[in-house]
This record gives structure tokens, C-alpha cells and sequence, in this order.
């Protein structure tokens, strides 16, 4: 390894593995048994603490991996000879903006290092996105030699919902006055420089205080006609400053960023779903269940971690909105416990998630040689339960229509009659009138 490498590495927070790193990022919420006995108001009051609680999973580990080794190579990058060329280029083509000459945007370090983080909102990717950070160092300023500089290890900034390249910029100047204390921001308000001179400013202030830029809500850039362009910046300003940075957004983000090569070879990283029912699944949920302030205390069941997946879709802040609510209205109503009567209640104030959410109904069927188990969606059980009954009601009232219409003669019938048959057996009169005459149906 290199002597420079070296440096680094002495500066930077040990990287941390295994069972080291999941204790590390563990997030329990401050409990004590006895707040059962407590009144109500101070148990409402700590029942909030439910929404830190955060459970690592494999998802955390490969984010937290993935976002040190890149701000490591970005770190190395910065001792090299590359980045000093980088920085006289940078510097070139500012004095060449300035002086409204012929500028050439040449990209020495290049960006290849840069990745994406995908997956569905709620699962807890920005979560463990902040815990890595912190990890990392967080707000703690490294300080380099040769030459000397401060640098942040990683700033995070939220993409604009009108993807504004300059709103873009200027967040990341203040991300980093706030950090070391410049005044980058306002320099740059004060010049009043165009997009170009910004651009070029910017990558330079990358290039000697950053070593990973994280974009968060990235899909924001389909949502508007100018996200082209803000990609387009993003491009110069990863090949400008060679630092890595990371796209973190949800699934709908990925056609967009698969349309073009470039795009797509820039932003291959990490991609999840929600949570499938695993053993993380159900620790996730023992671990949860350990935090009542119900006066009651409540079993888990096998029964109840099977509901708690089925009416939150692998989502985990939906488990933990479902069972912070159930102890709150458990509380308030004087039950006092949670159970899936209570869970069931709580599951109705996520009546605008419902169609996000379908639980399953486990139906057992029996084959000729053994029983076999099949699921069916509680939408497709409800169609078919209802076809049945519909066949079964069908079937009777043409019983009855057939006794009542034996007394109607094929040619003795009336439109008053039909409709008094059709109203004392509540069916459609259309019905009764296509053996006697040709209707057809008209859609309005």
C-alpha cells in the first residue's frame, strides 16, 4: 500500500464488520418496564419513542459498506497527482469562464465509483443511511497535509422538486459552510455568477472539502420537464470533481436512469424490496414487541406476526405505525392491551394505504393425494365468494320467477305484468324479457 494510502486510512474511523457493526447501528428507544404503572399522559408521551426503534438488517451492512469503500477511494483519490491536475484544471476553466473565453470541461478523476441506493419508501434505506454516516464520522472534519485542506467525509442534500441546478448547488455550498465554517455560499450569492461559474466553483469546493456527495429523493427528477438538465449538471459536477456520490431514490427512479448508458453505468448499485417474511422478519417484530406501555402486557403470537406482515406489506415503518397506534388507542379506550382486535382498529386509520396493502387468505385445498395449500389475494376471495353467492341467489330466484311466469302465457304477457313479477321478486326486468322478446343493452 501506499504511503499515501496510509495517511488516509490513519485519519479516517475504523471500518467496522459483523456483529460489531450491527450493535453499532442498533437503535433501542429508552424503556423502562415500569412506566406500565404509570398514568396515561406519561405513558402517551414515551410511547413516541417507538419511532426511533431501528433493527439493522442485510440491507444496512451492504449500505454501510458500500458508502465507507467510496469515501475511502474518494479520500485516496484526493493525496494523488490526478487531483492536483484536477484542481489546475478546475482553476483553468474558472479564469477562462470569468474572462468569457473558450472553456473545456476535462474530467482527470473521474466519478466511476459513484453508485445508487434503490428500494421501496418506508423500508429504511435513508435510515441506514444516516446511521452509516454517523459511523463514519458524521460532522467530524478530517484535516489533510500536502496540501492542507478540511474535509467532510460525507454531506448529504435533498434533490429539489423542481430540479433546479442551482438550488442543487447552492444546498451543497451551504451543507458545507456549515461544516467548516467557509463562507462559500455567500461569496458565490454576492458574485451573482451564472450556472457555468457556478458549476466550475462548486466542483472545485467538492474536489478539496468532500469525499461523498448522497443525493436523497432522486426520483424527484422524473416529476419535472427539467430533470434532464439537472442530470446533465450532475454529470459535469461527478467528472469535475471526481468525488463519489450516491443516488438514493425509490424503484420508480430506475427506468429513468436505465434509459441512457451513461446514466446507467453511473448509477449500478444497490436495489431492495420490501422485506420478505423471514427470521429478520420476525426478530424485527419480538424485538418491537418488547416496547409496551400498555398496563397489560401481551404475548406475541405466531398468529400475530403473520397479521402484522399480511396488513403491512413488508413495509417496517408500517409495523411500527401499526403497533404504536394499537397501544395508543388501547390506552385511550381502557383495553389495555394489544391484541389483533386492537391491531385490527389501528389498521383502519391506514385506510389510504389499503390499496397498497393486500393481505392474503390462506384457503386449504384438498388434492387426490394429499392436501395441498394455496393463497389467494383477499381481493380475488372476495370476487369469487361473491360470484358464488350471486349464482346461489340466481339460481333461486329463477325458481320462483319460473312458478310466477307459468301463469303468463308466451302470448298473453304485458310489460305490467313483468314488472310487477321483476318487483315482487326483486330481479332486472331485462332479464325476464329476453325470453320473450330482443333486448339489447345500451352503455351510457
Amino acid at each position: 500500500m501506499y504511503k499515501s494510502e496510509w495517511n488516509v486510512m490513519e485519519k479516517l474511523e475504523p471500518m467496522i464488520t459483523g456483529e460489531a457493526l450491527r450493535e453499532r447501528m442498533t437503535v433501542h428507544p429508552i424503556y423502562e418496564k415500569e412506566i406500565k404503572s404509570e398514568s396515561q399522559a406519561v405513558r402517551l408521551m414515551h410511547l413516541s419513542d417507538i419511532s426511533s426503534f431501528y433493527l439493522p438488517s442485510d440491507m444496512s451492512v451492504e449500505i454501510y459498506t458500500k458508502l465507507y469503500l467510496a469515501m475511502m477511494k474518494s479520500m485516496q483519490k484526493k493525496e494523488s497527482k490526478l487531483a492536483v491536475i484536477q484542481r489546475n484544471v478546475n482553476a483553468k476553466n474558472l479564469r477562462a469562464e470569468v474572462n468569457e473565453t473558450g472553456i473545456s470541461f476535462d474530467g482527470v478523476l473521474g466519478g466511476s465509483d459513484s453508485f445508487s441506493i434503490i428500494g421501496c419508501s418506508g423500508i429504511g434505506k435513508t435510515t441506514a443511511l444516516s446511521k452509516a454516516i454517523q459511523l463514519m464520522g458524521g460532522d467530524k472534519v478530517i484535516e489533510m497535509e500536502n496540501p492542507y485542506s478540511k474535509i467532510i467525509p460525507v454531506i448529504n442534500v435533498q434533490c429539489p422538486f423542481d430540479c433546479s441546478a442551482k438550488s442543487m448547488l447552492f444546498a451543497i455550498l451551504q451543507k458545507i459552510d456549515t461544516a467548516i465554517g467557509s463562507n462559500y455560499y455567500e461569496g458565490t450569492v454576492r458574485s451573482r455568477s451564472n450556472i457555468n461559474t457556478l458549476l466550475i466553483s462548486t466542483s472545485q469546493v467538492l474536489l478539496n472539502h468532500v469525499a461523498v456527495l448522497c443525493i436523497d429523493e432522486i426520483q424527484n427528477l422524473i416529476k419535472h420537464r427539467a430533470g434532464m438538465q439537472l442530470v446533465s449538471m450532475l454529470t459535469e459536477l461527478l467528472n469535475e470533481s471526481g468525488i463519489s456520490i450516491v443516488f438514493v431514490g425509490t424503484p420508480e427512479i430506475e427506468p429513468f436512469f436505465e434509459s441512457v448508458d451513461y446514466l446507467a453505468r453511473r448509477t449500478l448499485g444497490l436495489t431492495y424490496g420490501r422485506c420478505a417474511y423471514n427470521h429478520y422478519f420476525k426478530i424485527f417484530c419480538k424485538e418491537l414487541w418488547n416496547f409496551q406501555y400498555v398496563s397489560k402486557e401481551s404475548k406475541l403470537t405466531d398468529e400475530i406476526i403473520n397479521w402484522m406482515y399480511q396488513h403491512s406489506a413488508g413495509t417496517l415503518s408500517h409495523v411500527i405505525f401499526l403497533f404504536q397506534t394499537a397501544q395508543e388507542m388501547s390506552i385511550l379506550d381502557g383495553r389495555e392491551c394489544v391484541d389483533l382486535n386492537v391491531l385490527e382498529d389501528a389498521y383502519q386509520r391506514m385506510r389510504m394505504l389499503h390499496l397498497h396493502i393486500q393481505p392474503e387468505v390462506r384457503i386449504k385445498k384438498t388434492a387426490s393425494k394429499r392436501k395441498k395449500e394455496t393463497t389467494l389475494s383477499l381481493e380475488n376471495y372476495q370476487i369469487q365468494e361473491k360470484e358464488k353467492s350471486n349464482e346461489e341467489i340466481k339460481k333461486e330466484g329463477s325458481d320462483m320467477i319460473l312458478e310466477n311466469l307459468g301463469e303468463i302465457g308466451d302470448e298473453e304477457w304485458s310489460f305490467c305484468d313483468m314488472a310487477k313479477i321483476a318487483k315482487k321478486n326483486h330481479r332486472n326486468i331485462l332479464d325476464l324479457l329476453q325470453g320473450k322478446i330482443s333486448v339489447t343493452e345500451i352503455e351510457v
